[in-house]
């Protein structure tokens, strides 16, 4: 059982003051290949995933958008395309968001897009702020879940939504070998091959299993008080869409 002083690095428990630190690690190790990388791990999937996370939010041109964990930017700049007024890409990683701000420039879309280093688990927002928040793929690699999704309730304006796009339980049973394989056997191979990091792989597909499940998940939600709280499986529950509203 794990102890109140460690959190889960993958399958390995570590002092929780030295996650945040270690997931930094890896973050700064696969930014520069973290787009293709994305590409070859779903095998293209994750673009349907995130279109359809996209919609879900349903942000519109008097809403500001808060997107954590934004990472290169993939989910803010569908947002903006979409026609989100304002969108924030908030992310512990410097690396990671330096990225994102290059691909922003290059696709002519720095109009309308603040990038904030911040802390999800302390977010440096107002109260009540904005109408938004979205994560995709990166609740897991955090240290204290409840308090980022107590800090996403926080700042959301009443009326507002909180929506999660996370990897989750598989409901296809007969699937979960192959599904096994993939994660532990190819995702490191191609992570050497294409990053030169077979470790940063290995540790994002172990995260993946030790992420909350959909119920689990919920529950946390409703324990941060948010309500009407919903999730939809996508491609078998590979994947699910969180939803909790601030009433």
């Amino acid at each position: 059982m794990q102890s109140p002083d460690t959190a889960d690095f993958g399958f390995t428990a570590v002092p929780r003051d030295r996650k945040a630190g270690l997931v930094r690690e890896v973050f700064d190790s696969v930014a520069p290949k973290y787009d293709v990388m994305n590409d070859l791990m779903s095998l293209g999937i994750h673009r349907v995933w995130k279109r359809i996370f996209i919609n879900a939010i349903g942000a519109g041109p008097r809403d500001t958008l808060l997107d954590l964990a934004a990472g290169t930017g993939d989910v803010a700049f569908l947002a903006r395309e979409r026609g989100a007024g304002r969108v924030i890409l908030a992310d512990i990683n410097a690396a990671m968001l330096g990225v994102g701000q290059g691909r922003a420039l290059g696709r002519g879309l720095a109009a309308g897009l603040d990038f904030v280093c911040c802390d999800a688990e302390r977010l440096p927002f107002p109260d009540r702020s904005v109408e938004r928040v979205s994560m995709a793929f990166g609740l897991r690699n955090c240290t204290d879940k409840d308090a980022v999704l107590r800090e996403a309730r926080r700042v959301l304006r009443p009326g507002g939504k909180l929506l999660v796009l996370e990897f989750s339980k598989m409901q296809v049973a007969a699937l979960e070998p192959l599904y096994d394989a993939w994660s532990f056997r190819a995702l490191p191979a191609i992570g050497q091959r294409v990053a030169g990091d077979a470790d940063s792989y290995r540790y994002l597909a172990e995260s993946i299993r030790m992420m909350p499940d959909q119920d689990r998940l919920a529950g946390m939600f409703r324990a941060a008080g948010l309500e009407n709280v919903s999730h939809r499986n996508l491609s078998g529950g590979i994947v699910a869409i969180h939803q909790g509203w601030r009433l």
